[in-house]
């Protein structure tokens, strides 16, 4: 009876060794077509009183962002994103620049942060039917639209003894989005992702018709993405 049991016990140790795998990797057939995506970087605002771009010669400021996508197919994906953007005039103006922002009464500063979400459907370079088979780097690029509120304190001067008045704008905007994603395991990637959020506006900053175009956020992040939601199906 002993040698029996041991034997039973032994067999079905043994099913069950081999059968758990086989229903993890038949679940896992099914792809998990949901991804949570978090974002942190540098990033700057072009603005009329933002700076001296050429020279490099601007404020860099912080950036978060948080997404949710859905894929479509092997190649394409809708995604919803939100986040934070913290912006600043700066560089160094001459007087000829602040003698004409003085004539036009536009603001010679603006410092505050600037909140936005957009949907954005986009593409894969390196198609891929599940998650599983996915390759080691990828690459993807998106373009789609959005809405952004603007909250910044302004000042018509460099003096110290002016009190800031405060200024809100909500605008719309094109983010153009694109980066290269690296697989980290079976569920995550790690991407380095650039964006640019292509205002409607010229007045995030108060100051209106000094550079050629609008008002735009540049973005640097680097993204952590998990897949989630597989769908089990016989």
């Amino acid at each position: 009876m002993s040698t029996l049991f041991k034997l039973s016990a032994l067999v079905i140790f043994l099913f069950a060794s081999i059968n758990l795998p086989a229903q993890s990797f038949y679940k896992e057939k099914n792809s998990r077509d949901n991804i949570l995506s978090i974002g942190v970087g540098p990033s700057f605002a072009y603005m009329d009183n933002g700076g001296q771009y050429r020279a490099i010669n601007f404020e860099i400021k912080p950036s978060i962002s948080a997404s949710l996508t859905k894929r479509l197919n092997d190649r394409f994906e809708v995604r919803a994103t939100g986040g934070l953007q913290w912006i600043s005039s700066g560089g160094d103006p001459n007087k000829a620049v602040t003698d004409i922002w003085a004539a036009n009464n536009s603001a010679f500063t603006a410092v505050g942060s600037v909140y936005y979400f957009d949907i954005m459907p986009s593409m894969y370079v390196v198609p891929f039917g599940n998650h599983m088979n996915r390759s080691m780097f990828n690459f993807y690029i998106g373009l789609g639209l959005g809405v952004m509120h603007a909250n910044t304190d302004q000042t018509k001067s460099f003096s110290e003894d002016e009190i800031p008045t405060n200024e809100k704008i909500t605008t719309g905007y094109v983010p153009i989005r694109g980066g290269v994603s690296y697989t980290l395991g079976p569920y995550s990637d790690i991407a380095l992702e650039g964006t640019l959020l292509a205002t409607f506006t010229d007045n995030l900053d108060g100051n209106v018709g000094f550079n050629r175009f609008g008002d735009h956020l540049v973005q640097g992040q680097i993204v952590y993405r998990r897949y989630f939601f597989s769908q089990f199906k016989d």
